[in-house]
């Protein structure tokens, strides 16, 4: 991801499997009250529900906008391409 860069040496910003909110995909960027952190792959898939705008994704987050929003940012979502 290019929006940001990561630091090998902290634990703050990472990849991680979670459930979106995302009334429309076409975004690459979520706040962080839209996105729930999951354990695993699994967990994400059987968590998400496309009636209500759920879906699996993996995202990278959270991190801190310039306007003070924090942020995860989507990395790929997992019912696509599959």
């Amino acid at each position: 991801m290019s929006r940001i860069k990561l630091d090998p040496e902290a634990n703050v910003v990472r990849e991680q499997f979670a459930v979106v909110y995302a009334p429309r995909r076409h975004r690459d960027r979520f706040p962080d009250n839209c996105v729930q952190a999951v354990e695993s792959r699994a967990a994400a898939i059987a968590q998400a529900d496309v009636g209500a705008k759920r879906y699996p994704a993996i995202v990278l987050g959270p991190s801190r906008s310039s306007e003070g929003y924090m942020l995860y940012y989507l990395v790929q979502w997992l019912d696509e391409g599959e």
